[in-house]
């Protein structure tokens, strides 16, 4: 029986691999930009930067080191000078794969690092595997910059599973309106009519603001924004604004708003400021045929009618009257419950004028004798 050569022996004792074939090897050697492997075999195994991950700027030298051991992938046996070519990135997809099926598969909530934006969503890459979120699919809202998610951890499910066609598309929007319905509906159960509130206004339109309370949006119409007049909801906030407000009223999942508050209503002593025959001051806010509103605080309007604006006929009140202007009259009629004051300056008019207190009258004159006086400073 013949003896085996030492070269027979030592090829003998060295496993047999094939292309495809999952191996365990010990790095022996680092570069920045591959890595060498004992993997039991007559040749070692080369594993290059490419293969190892899709980062492009990751140094070999700063994320393995010599004597670690490593499981690959064989791509080839034999490259054409018998080295052994090693795949990290394809093993990690290959499993990367099985991950996203079963996140798929579950509803599982996958967590990723946003690794590029692209024009029309975002990527991300779990387990070596490319999952696309579309712009769509991002936020709950029309999103115009995604720059913002750069490098940003997201959280995301799987909603297209397709290893096929290499298709994997990550949804975002349906966690973001999971979460946003639990919290309206923890909101809902915690809130009241009349309750005082905290929120940050999220939108501002002409007809009013809506506040973000938390879970929900409520509207502050612009007539509850204040007692007197808004001009426009904008000329008093802005988006980001924090408000305290009160809840007027819940349907369902709509939530009405007011910062009219009743310590601040200025009617509540509306009856003694502005009684019957009381003078007052105010502003003409609008006109009518019929009259003018004359503002006396914001929030309390009064009428001065057409006929109680002067003496003599006036055909409108724009022929004497100019919006901004202010004037002095009489109150004649104040009516809590319809919250109606009515005003005259015609009634002014009509008063009769006081004399000044230091003028008298003839009869308060006393007649003086001057020559008795003299007489009896003579004598």
């Amino acid at each position: 029986m013949s003896e085996l050569t030492f070269e027979q022996m030592l090829e003998e004792s060295l496993k047999t691999i094939h292309a495809g074939e999952v191996v365990e090897g010990t790095v022996i050697d680092v570069k920045p930009e591959e890595v060498i492997l004992n993997i039991g075999y007559k040749s070692d195994g080369v594993l290059t930067r490419n293969e190892y991950t899709n980062d492009s700027s990751v140094d070999m030298t700063q994320v393995v080191k010599p004597g670690d051991k490593m499981e690959v992938k064989v791509l080839k046996v034999n490259d054409g000078d018998g080295q052994v070519i090693l795949s990290y990135k394809r093993l990690a997809a290959d499993r990367g794969n099985k991950r996203i099926e079963e996140a798929y598969n579950n509803h599982e909530v996958l967590k990723a690092k946003v690794t590029q934006v692209l024009e029309g969503g975002l990527s991300v890459i779990v387990d070596e595997v490319r999952v696309f979120i579309p712009a769509s699919l991002v936020s709950d809202t029309y999103e115009k910059d995604l720059g913002k998610y750069a490098g940003q951890e997201i959280e995301f499910v799987i909603s297209e599973y397709n290893p096929k066609r290499r298709r994997y598309i990550g949804d975002r929007k349906q966690l973001i309106l999971a979460r946003k319905a639990e919290m309206q509906k923890e909101l809902l159960e915690r809130i009241h009519v009349g309750d005082m509130v905290e929120g940050v206004v999220k939108n501002v339109t002409d007809f009013g603001a809506f506040i973000d309370l938390g879970g929900a949006d409520g509207l502050l119409h612009i007539s509850e924004m204040s007692w007197g007049r808004i001009e426009h909801p904008k000329k008093v906030f802005k988006v980001g604004d924090k408000v305290k407000v009160q809840i007027k009223d819940i349907n369902g999942t709509k939530i009405a708003l007011t910062m009219k508050f009743d310590e601040t209503n200025p009617w509540r002593n509306a009856a003694e400021k502005y009684a019957v025959g009381k003078i007052v001051t105010g502003k003409v806010a609008r006109m009518t045929d019929f009259g003018a509103f004359v503002e006396l605080e914001p929030g309390v309007d009064a009428l001065l009618h057409v006929s109680q604006i002067a003496k003599e006929h006036v055909d409108k009140p724009s022929d004497v009257l100019k919006t901004g202007q202010e004037i002095t009259a009489k109150v004649v009629d104040f009516n809590e419950t319809d919250k109606k004051i009515s005003l005259s300056i015609k009634a002014l008019l009509n008063e009769p004028k006081e004399e000044p207190a230091e003028k008298k009258s003839d009869a308060d004159v006393v007649p003086v004798d001057i020559d008795a006086v003299i007489a009896d400073q003579e004598n």
